[in-house]
């Protein structure tokens, strides 16, 4: 017999609260949990791992209108998974974009650090921070063309 979770550990081992495993059991995100003869849920094992899912794809920013379409796509379609991929295509898809910009402003705080490390190294003031755009243009026009060059230098 495989064992049995309790509502409080399953939201222990997933991070959800006792609140958000009853909702998304109401909305639809998870099949009726099955319950113990006093009434209590008991989750399986497959219910925490459809959970884990659900709880990655909401971290990375799919809506839960999203999520409820794939819960949805799962359970009326459970041998077609075209529609499923598609929909973890576009998401995936989205998160990559997301990735993207954050890397590039991570970037982008990164030089402000360096800049900030060269005015304490040379005692100088930040009166040219006015002028951090114009500094910013300048640095990354330079690794955009240093990049190009290594890119050519690779091929």
């Amino acid at each position: 017999m495989t064992r049995e979770l309790t509502i409080q550990q399953v939201a222990e081992a997933t991070g959800l609260s006792t609140h958000a495993l009853r909702y998304y059991e109401k909305v639809g995100l998870l099949a009726p949990i099955r319950r113990a003869a006093n009434g209590h849920r008991r989750y399986s094992a497959e219910d925490v791992a459809w959970l884990e899912f659900l709880v990655r794809l909401r971290t990375t920013g799919m809506s839960i209108q999203q999520v409820l379409a794939f819960a949805d796509l799962v359970r009326q379609h459970p041998n077609e998974v075209r529609e499923r991929r598609l929909l973890l295509e576009a998401h995936h898809n989205k998160v990559k974009q997301h990735q993207e910009e954050l890397a590039y402003h991570l970037h982008v705080i990164e030089l402000k650090i360096e800049h900030y490390k060269k005015l304490e190294a040379t005692g100088e003031s930040d009166r040219t921070c006015i002028f951090w755009n114009n500094y910013l243009k300048q640095v990354l026009d330079s690794e955009s063309a240093t990049s190009d060059i290594s890119l050519e230098l690779d091929t």
